[in-house]
């Protein structure tokens, strides 16, 4: 791993689990700050699911999901040449969101959330920095395969 790929996966890990402590160690369970009225919050909450709160209550299969995911990305990292540095930066921000979210199973038996938005008056489920590096990573990595030039008959 590139010096820069190592400082990306480090500064979403040291923010995703930064955030989450100072959430949990200064606001009550389910306790709501207004950041932007009827757009942004901050309210914390426990998630013993996965996204929207699916399979809630399933801690072991998730973490288990969860390390098979870091696993499945570290090895798909190995496998991308160094030149393709956007694919890896995804790969990269995949293995920071799950690994942030497998040591909150592993620790706490749940994932702490805290950001907490209502788009178009739709409550949208509460979420963290790891699940945002998880989806713009596999975002970036959809956009980068979609355009890839492919080679058709030797011709780019």
């Amino acid at each position: 791993m590139k010096r820069k790929e190592l400082f990306i996966l480090i500064g979403i890990l040291v923010l995703d689990l930064g955030t989450k402590l100072i959430v949990q160690s200064n606001l009550d369970l389910h306790h709501q700050i207004p950041i932007i009225d009827n757009f942004f919050y901050i309210t914390y909450a426990k998630n013993t699911g996965a996204a929207w709160s699916m399979f809630s209550g399933r801690v072991g299969i998730l973490t288990l999901m969860s390390l098979a995911g870091v696993g499945l990305f570290s090895y798909m990292f190995s496998r991308v040449p160094e030149e393709n540095k956007w694919e890896r930066i995804s790969i990269v921000l995949m293995i920071a969101g799950a690994a942030g979210n497998l040591f909150d199973r592993f620790v706490f038996g749940y994932v702490r959330d805290f950001l907490d938005f209502v788009i178009f008056g739709y409550d949208f489920p509460i979420f963290n920095i790891a699940d945002s590096a998880l989806c713009i990573g596999i975002g970036l990595l959809i956009v980068i395969t979609l355009f890839k030039k492919e080679e058709v008959n030797g011709k780019n």
